[in-house]
């Protein structure tokens, strides 16, 4: 049962985007990434709203979660979110096992 955390990072001026940038450079994301449990975390922009930045972050389980959430780049995700003043807006998803019903599998061009 993997879990997916969106986080809507939103600021002014480009923060959220200049956020994103530096948790990449700075290397917190790879280490994010290199942490047993993660499935993915990756940025994504809105088209509509260039003063968000999306943040699709997986998990294995709630397990790999809470590791995380006590590891190292906790504290330097917390010194960014506050060096750029964002705000956050979250929702959370638990992964259906049974996959992609048949009757959908027809809109779904592979």
């Amino acid at each position: 049962m993997a879990i997916t955390i969106n986080i809507y990072y939103c600021g002014e001026h480009g923060n959220a985007r200049k956020f994103a940038e530096e948790m990449v450079s700075s290397g917190v994301v790879s280490d994010i990434r290199a942490e047993d449990g993660n499935i993915r975390y990756e940025y994504f922009f809105p088209m509509d709203d260039r003063e968000t930045v999306l943040l699709i972050d997986s998990w294995r389980d709630q397990h790999s979660i809470d590791v995380h959430h006590t590891s190292p780049m906790m504290a330097q995700i917390i010194q960014l979110r506050e060096k750029y003043d964002l705000h956050m807006r979250v929702e959370r998803y638990v992964s259906d096992e049974a996959g992609v019903p048949e009757a959908d599998k027809g809109f779904i061009k592979e």
